[in-house]
């Protein structure tokens, strides 16, 4: 409970070790000095005259209940402390408590001197002692201490309120009654004493409102729609209950707040129905949850962290009635009129004024209905006397005060007779924290618009009764039979078959191509054309939205706007004086293209440079650095601006409104990123009813995506990843912030790096188990919550007007996925259904199968441990894709998936100069057909036509004797190791003693090196055969590309 929270959340610093409750001395200091000086300021205002001040604290109770003796207790000391009387006077603090208090109060003895000059008495009394003897003690003690100030009559505060508990305080209460004190209440000064925060008390609200407004949205709101959809009957204390249990366990509304600090400030109210009330002692009865058309559910909750209360209330609209939808826009109208006026020296009816005053503007019919006060303070207790924000309340505003400003209409009625419907009310509330500046709404996490709180159930149940169209993918079983054991001769079989379909897409490969080239081009159209620079302008009248410089120049004020400025540099010389030189853009400056304007002026006279000497050298600095920001944030803005115009104009996003709910998606995190420096936020995805929208907490943070405007849509849940994520590849580019890009990526972390205090844990370690069951359910929580996105979604997209943009979320298949470096790291490649992806780093590929014409896999030969991948594009203008690094195992797979896909591939064991060979094929289409097409790049062929090259090509040379083998002596030695070899029947004793001195481990050693060498040089004549067959005309590129690569 309450006194065992620390209300401040910090240790003492300076009591005994290994005790649980420590006090806070700095707080408890400056706090007590807080207390003495108002009360010393406002002694008659606030504090009912009184010379001494008397607060006793009851019993603790297991109800929930606000004592401000209680409050006091925390506020100054961080805990309660249960039957303990505190009295103050000017020069003097006793204590009345157990032995066991006393002992932890001692600490605070000399803080108390040092800050404010008084002494601490301890007072302990016996186990069952009722403290008669101590309390004549303290009476008497303090009536002296009176009388030594010249009181004559002094005068007890006490709070009035509070009626005694316990034989102590009533004990306590009967003394005082019989004393010469005069008693007066002194809870108006203890209310002012409470009612502004300091940063500590303001932080402990942050976080009690933060778990609140996590509650309201990840548990609440995803509970009352799961119960709508699935029709369930759920009474409305059975949701009290389970939102309670949310709230004491914070992970559970994704809150990292310990346990212990944390409590309910009330029961959470559940009303819906025609039975409300909006007051706060309202509670949740057993009627069942009405979510009938025209139905509306009012939920309020309220959390504690370290005792500090905070309070949020939301209202939900059921296929809510025109009148229903006009009373609640009104109401968040007037609500956020309230929040708007709670501003440092307002006064408290200025802010029910303002809430009014809207009503009365926008719906007069509704005023009398609307709630008789705005809220009220909070903090240490829920309901702060003294600061209600009704009509009458005068008191002023002062920034670190805190507000539970609640308003709401009541007793409302609809035009639906003889229904549960016809009665309702509205209500809305949030914790908000009054600053200087803006006001800060600590409950803004759980949204309270319109688009968010109203439901259209009836449009939903069309949709279902639609029979929802699903083609299961089955390429895994298709592609999974290359994970299958299989004997050598099934193998062989398999790969005869392979070559045969091969064959068969190798000439539909050549057929396709003649009929795309015979057209001429690649098939592809023209880029947009790129704007040409406007004229300069001339600027009239400059100022500073001008983005311009003015210079003296011959006594005369000439601005020169910075877009002719070329650079700016200063430097200071030898007598102290600086100079700052201004370079501009002139025409004639080499290596600059010519631009339009000044072609257009060649006769004109132009400034190209100006320098300005002063003896102030900070100020030349101070301009200097002006003008390269003004120039770097133009320069910046004109990218970005020539960005956008080259970007297709797409459709506005059409919101949903009230008669259908967007299918909302919540905090991911977006790729690419936003820019700026702050923190980045996560934001919601929400499908609308033409595209996708994303959106931060931050007004400029948005992104839409049109529906018509994806291309391909991906879904990989994390298997062995971080993250799980949405990734959409599009036709056209969009700007994210200010980048460009074809690629949008909305991802959530399942997993987060925990930080191992202590080196390695052990396996078996229940902290490690418990941590790792954690993360499974939270890996689980998320994939299900993705996958329930991409259902919905894919219900959408069902519907006809979206037939013809055939979209559908494609999933990658992980058992055809292999290692390969597409950039500059090495990654794991995963094909889906129609494209060859990679997700997860940056930058991402994505590649269409249907835009590839040809796969070439290079460097792959025996005792290779990796090849290269070449994708070649049906457009022969686009570069061709290289994957580089891919291990050598994932050959048979890769191979077996390309066919399956019907996707032509060759092999080479050299790397090609891809750049040129397309040029060359572009030059010369028609002889690229007439020459077989892409049949150059099939090593299979050329070997089985071999000998009827060597026969047809006379210039045909031995591989030795090529102009771009190795070294003579390399090839001569080469050569009668292999002769040495055939003829060794006929070598002669001279040869023998000649390899005499050499071992057979060297002898075999050289004979391994001489059949490298020799199917090197087989492989090379090959190639070098498959060129010539190609075409001698096209030997060029060919022949360089060879020679290049050659390894």
């Amino acid at each position: 409970m309450a006194d065992q929270r620390n209300g401040n959340g910090c240790l003492a610093n300076g009591y005994a070790a290994g005790n649980p409750y420590e006090i806070n001395l700095d707080i408890f200091s400056a706090r007590l000095q807080a207390l003495y000086s108002h009360w010393r300021d406002h002694k008659a205002d606030f504090w009912g005259s009184s010379d001494v001040i008397s607060i006793a604290t009851p019993p603790t109770s297991e109800d929930l209940r606000y004592l401000k003796s209680s409050a006091l207790n925390i506020w100054l000391l961080g805990y309660e402390f249960p039957e303990t009387i505190m009295v103050f006077t000017t020069k003097q603090i006793h204590f009345l408590c157990s032995q066991k208090k006393a002992s932890l109060l001692e600490v605070v003895k000399k803080s108390a001197r040092d800050s404010v000059g008084v002494e601490i008495f301890m007072h302990v009394k016996a186990k069952n002692d009722n403290g008669t003897n101590q309390m004549d003690d303290i009476i008497r003690a303090i009536i002296a201490q009176c009388r030594s100030d010249g009181v004559e009559a002094p005068i007890a505060g006490y709070i009035a309120k509070e009626a005694p508990e316990g034989n102590l305080l009533e004990t306590w209460a009967e003394k005082l009654k019989k004393s010469s004190l005069q008693l007066n209440d002194i809870t108006n000064g203890l209310s002012f004493l409470f009612a502004v925060k300091d940063l500590g008390e303001l932080t402990n609200v942050k976080k009690a409102a933060y778990l609140t407004a996590s509650a309201m949205k990840f548990f609440v709101v995803p509970t009352l729609e799961k119960i709508i959809d699935d029709e369930k009957k759920v009474t409305h204390s059975s949701l009290m209950d389970d939102t309670e249990k949310a709230i004491l366990e914070p992970t559970r509304v994704k809150v990292k707040l310990k346990a212990a600090n944390v409590d309910i400030c009330y029961p959470p109210i559940f009303q819906s129905g025609h039975n409300f009330d909006l007051r706060p002692s309202a509670s949740s009865n057993d009627d069942y949850l009405h979510y009938d058309s025209a139905g509306v559910i009012i939920c309020a909750l309220g959390s504690r962290y370290s005792s500090y209360c905070s309070n949020i209330a939301r209202t939900f609209l059921i296929d809510s009635t025109a009148m229903q939808s006009k009373a609640y826009e009104v109401l968040l109208k007037a609500h956020e009129a309230a929040i708007s006026a709670l501003k440092p020296g307002n006064n408290a009816n200025s802010v029910y004024q303002a809430a009014l005053t809207v009503v009365e503007r926008e719906a007069p019919e509704l005023a009398a209905n609307l709630t008789r006060s705005a809220g009220t303070g909070i903090g240490l207790e829920f309901r702060e006397s003294g600061f209600t924000l009704n009509p009458r309340n005068d008191r002023v505003l002062k920034a670190g005060m805190v507000f539970n400003v609640t308003l709401g209409f009541q007793n409302l009625q609809t035009q639906i007779k003889g229904s549960k419907t016809q009665n309702f009310s509205l209500l809305l509330a949030d914790t908000v924290i009054i600053t200087d500046g803006r006001n800060e709404v600590a409950t803004a996490l759980s949204s309270k618009a319109v688009k968010d709180v109203a439901y259209s159930f009836n449009d939903d149940e069309e949709e279902e009764e639609q029979p929802k169209v699903k083609v299961e993918s089955n390429e895994s079983d298709a592609f999974y039979s290359k994970a299958t054991l299989r004997s050598d001769n099934q193998e062989m079989s398999k790969e005869e078959l392979r070559r045969q379909h091969q064959a068969e897409l190798a000439r539909q490969k050549n057929e396709e191509i003649a009929r795309r080239l015979a057209g001429g081009g690649s098939g592809t159209g023209d880029g947009p054309s790129m704007k040409t620079s406007s004229d300069l302008i001339a600027y009239s009248n400059v100022d500073q939205k001008n983005e311009a410089i003015i210079l003296p120049i011959y006594g005369s004020m000439v601005p020169f706007h910075i877009a002719a400025v070329k650079s700016v540099s200063s430097q200071q010389d030898t007598n102290r004086t600086s100079i700052i030189r201004v370079i501009f853009n002139v025409p004639g400056i080499p290596f600059t293209p010519p631009d339009a304007s000044t072609l257009k002026d060649q006769g004109a006279i132009y400034l190209k440079e100006v320098s300005f000497r002063s003896k102030d050298s900070r100020h030349i600095v101070d301009i200097s650095a002006m003008i390269k920001k003004l120039r770097r944030n133009v320069l910046a803005r004109e990218s970005e601006k020539a960005e956008r115009a080259t970007l297709v104009s797409q459709q506005k996003l059409i919101v949903a409104g009230n008669k259908f709910k967007p299918i909302r998606l919540s905090d991911l995190q977006i790729r690419p990123v936003f820019g700026g420096r702050g923190r980045k936020l996560p934001g919601t995805l929400e499908a609308h009813a033409n595209g996708f929208r994303y959106s931060t907490s931050r007004q400029d943070e948005r992104v839409d995506v049109m529906y018509d405007n994806i291309k391909h849509a991906f879904f990989q849940p994390a298997e062995k990843e971080m993250i799980t994520l949405l990734h959409f590849h599009l036709h056209n580019h969009i700007m994210v912030g200010n980048k460009k890009t074809k690629d949008v990526q909305f991802y959530v972390e399942v997993m987060e790096v925990v930080a191992l205090a202590g080196g390695r844990r052990s396996a078996y370690d229940p902290d490690e188990i418990e941590e790792e069951q954690r993360e499974r359910e939270r890996k689980n929580k998320l994939s299900m919550d993705f996958q329930n996105f991409v259902n919905r979604v894919h219900d959408l997209w069902g519907q006809p007007q979206f037939k013809g943009l055939d979209l559908e979320f494609d999933q990658p298949l992980r058992e055809l996925g292999f290692h390969g470096v597409p950039h500059k790291a090495s990654v794991f490649i995963v094909p889906t259904s129609s494209c060859l992806v990679e997700l997860i780093e940056t930058p991402f590929m994505v590649v269409t199968l249907s835009e590839i014409e040809i796969v070439n896999l290079e460097r792959v030969g025996l005792g290779q441990k990796n090849f290269d991948m070449v994708i070649v594009f049906k457009d022969f203008k686009r570069d061709v894709l290289r994957i580089d690094s891919i291990p050598s195992a994932s050959l048979d797979g890769i191979k077996e998936w390309l066919d399956t896909t019907d996707i032509k591939y060759y092999e080479s064991r050299l790397n090609m100069n891809w750049r040129a060979i397309l040029k060359t094929i572009t030059d010369d289409p028609q002889h690229f057909i007439d020459e077989g097409g892409w049949e150059f790049l099939n090593l299979e062929a050329s070997d089985s036509e071999s000998a009827d090259s060597e026969d047809s090509d006379q210039g045909y040379e031995p591989s030795d004797a090529e102009p771009e083998s190795e070294s003579e002596d390399d090839d001569s030695g080469s050569e009668s190791l292999v002769e040495s070899d055939e003829d060794e029947e006929e070598e002669s004793d001279e040869d023998l003693e000649e390899e005499e001195g050499k071992t057979w481990e060297e002898l075999e050693r050289e004979a391994s090196n001489a059949d490298r060498e020799r199917e090197s040089d087989s492989e090379d004549e090959r190639q070098r055969r498959k060129i010539k067959n190609y075409g001698k005309s096209r030997a060029g590129p060919s022949f360089n590309a060879s020679k290049r690569m050659k390894r």
